[in-house]
């Protein structure tokens, strides 16, 4: 959650605006026909799960599209344009329901909870509005959602606003737009509002009061006298959850005074808890029930466990659990478990500390969580080592799902599954001082509304392995490796190992260009001090260029990006190159097989001096590096060590959908 103000416009770089319409991300999997009941239809990230098998956390509910399920409503999408309620779908596509419309799944196995990923309109004035969602179960036992866009729906540029109406925030700053700074333009442009609104979908989630079978059906219907004039139904999970967890031997939280109605402040009964358990070397049990709480509860050599993220939540405003800062020395084995942490995080202020997880705490656990409507799900401040952040949900975060910052070491992210975020999904931000030996393994990110899925920033010895990233929307990517934002220099290894990103590479708005599905930046320094390794990576449904390589303007001649290396790796489909290539260095290909790519394989523009000798970036072919699309091999000989083959901006060619290799 780095600051994320643009630097200035780049001297090559023009001003119009790219129409994405166009690139529709289409379904791999047939819609139904709207008249008759859908079977369930079950997908990973919008596809099918086949085609991303090992990859991504490995959770316990099922998800299903909406456009694949049964309705009268509309489907909307497939569009990647930002800013539009499609681009920001699971898959890029949704459901559009009016009052009086429904969308009907079929449960692909016994489940007794359901989560709805859905938007709202905005009110008029900002600020959002509520709207009730009727939920039967074969036809019977109708229960009533109140979804709420209180918590979506954010304007203009960043930080942004809550409201729809206000004026530019920086007029001083140029905007793709009109393709000028505002402030020194005459006649003023005119700015339509509201301008570029984005952050659309929140969800909820509804435990059903049994088990109900494979095969029954869970109905949403809009209500006829609903307040909200139109509903777009995202996704279903559905999960069995099972019986309350039960602590038997523990410091219960109600023998100290909470409140499980959460009408009543429980952050001093929670500290006192706390402080008996440590005396007396016990855990803290959270019992079934809401719990308010209005501050952070400080934490350190404690066990706080919950009787399930569905059974026991924490919430309020400014709620978080945090170790001790780490100029005071920090904190050191707390385990946090089973309990949701639900915050009132409605604007960004990037000074505020209201994350749901926070602090210095090494020797720590956080697992099996729900993280929901704070700033941050987890954003902890080193010097700390040793933390490891296990099986959880973390959803509709106004900034990042999860970020270690500055001196995280020897610390490992796992089965994680993170979804709508407000900035990148999973991030390492070596700031000062370095991160170094941390894992990133096996983690969900979706439909991050701004910035990357997951992102390093500078750090030794990182690892990235068999994550899945699905559709970044807008000024981002879905794996990025960043010299910027005051890192750390890359040292050591960095190791990017079977990922797979899909319907990834978005516009980038402020340089107006296409982005890579992974791409690396040097920003503040070179990015050559670490031997980086790509192996085993997937590039599904790309938008632009699979891989990309920049350097920024002002410091093109200067700054280089070297020792990469790109080794069994499939691209299937780009709307335009493999690689991208705008920054003097080189990297190696060795066994990178692509098909479906809509340009020239290489799109080598160098650091744009162009000189007779070629391009400053040099490709170096190591064998194996097969196929390609309209106009030939990806990877030709004509095309090294440097042949200058620069197009600012190709022509897009949307890819078909993903199939198996």
């Amino acid at each position: 959650m780095p600051p994320r103000r643009t630097a200035a416009v780049l001297a090559v770089l023009t001003a119009s605006a790219l129409g994405l319409g166009a690139l529709g991300a289409a379904p791999a999997l047939a819609r139904p026909d709207t008249a008759r009941a859908a079977a369930p239809v079950v997908t990973r990230a919008g596809l099918d799960p086949a085609l991303v098998e090992g990859r991504g956390a490995r959770v316990d509910f099922a998800e299903q599209e909406a456009e694949n399920a049964a309705t009268d409503g509309k489907v909307i999408g497939p569009d990647r344009t930002a800013y539009s309620l499609p681009a920001e779908a699971s898959g890029r596509t949704a459901v559009k329901l009016a009052p009086g419309q429904y969308v009907e799944f079929t449960l692909p196995a016994a489940a007794d909870a359901v989560t709805v990923r859905y938007s709202l309109p905005d009110a008029p004035q900002g600020g959002g509005i509520t709207a009730p969602l009727d939920v039967t179960v074969g036809g019977q036992n109708r229960r009533t959602m109140t979804l709420t866009s209180q918590f979506s729906w954010l304007y203009n540029q960043y930080p942004f606003t809550n409201d729809p109406r206000a004026d530019l925030l920086h007029p001083d700053w140029w905007i793709t737009e009109c393709g000028c700074v505002p402030a020194a333009t005459t006649p003023a442009p005119v700015i339509t509002k509201p301008f570029r609104p984005h952050h659309m979908y929140d969800e909820q989630r509804l435990l059903l009061g049994r088990t109900h079978r494979a095969g029954e059906k869970v109905r949403l219907t809009v209500p006829a006298g609903s307040a909200a004039a139109w509903t777009v139904i995202d996704l279903l999970d559905s999960q069995l959850v099972g019986a309350p967890h039960v602590e038997a031997v523990a410091a219960n939280v109600l023998l100290f005074g909470a409140d499980p109605t959460g009408r009543r402040d429980s952050a001093a009964a929670f500290d006192r808890a706390i402080a008996f358990a440590q005396r007396h070397r016990l855990p803290v049990y959270l019992p079934p029930g809401t719990f308010q709480v209005n501050r952070h509860v400080i934490v350190d050599r404690v066990t706080i466990t919950g009787a399930g993220s569905w059974y026991t939540t924490v919430k309020g405003k400014g709620v978080g659990f945090y170790g001790k800062d780490a100029s005071a020395g920090g904190s050191r084995d707390v385990h946090l478990s089973r309990f949701a942490v639900e915050g009132d995080v409605r604007e960004r202020v990037d000074t505020d500390q209201v994350n749901a997880i926070g602090g210095a705490m090494s020797d720590s656990t956080v697992d099996r969580m729900y993280l929901h409507h704070t700033k941050v799900g987890v954003w902890v401040d080193g010097p700390m080592r040793n933390v490891r952040v296990t099986r959880n949900v973390i959803t509709d975060q106004i900034a990042d799902g999860l970020n270690f910052h500055t001196g995280v070491t020897d610390s490992l992210v796992r089965d994680n599954f993170v979804r709508g975020t407000g900035d990148d999904g999973l991030a390492l931000w070596s700031e000062k001082t370095a991160n170094a030996r941390n894992t990133f393994d096996h983690n969900t990110v979706q439909s991050p509304s701004l910035a990357n899925g997951i992102a390093v920033y500078g750090g030794s010895d990182t690892t990235l392995s068999a994550n899945l990233v699905a559709d970044p929307v807008r000024e981002g990517r879905a794996l990025h490796v960043g010299a910027r934002f005051g890192a750390e220099p890359f040292t050591g290894s960095l190791r990017i190992a079977d990922n797979t990103t899909v319907r990834a590479g978005t516009y980038e708005l402020n340089w107006n260009i296409g982005l890579g599905a992974i791409w690396f930046y040097a920003l503040d320094r070179s990015i050559d001090g670490a031997d980086v390794r790509a192996d085993g990576n997937a590039f599904l449904d790309t938008t632009y260029n699979a891989i990309m390589l920049v350097t920024d303007w002002p410091v093109k001649d200067t700054h280089r990006i070297e020792n990469v290396h790109f080794k069994d790796t499939r691209v299937d489909g780009t709307g335009t190159s493999v690689v991208s290539a705008r920054s003097a260095g080189s990297a190696t290909f060795e066994n990178v097989d692509a098909r479906n790519v809509g340009a020239v394989g290489v799109n080598n523009c160098g650091s744009f001096n162009f000189p007779a000798t070629g391009s400053e970036f040099a490709l170096t072919d190591l064998g194996g590096n097969d196929g390609g699309g309209t106009i030939g091999p990806w990877l030709a000989a004509w095309e090294l060590p440097n042949t200058l083959t620069c197009d600012d901006r190709p022509p897009v060619v949307p890819p078909p959908p993903p199939s198996r290799w």
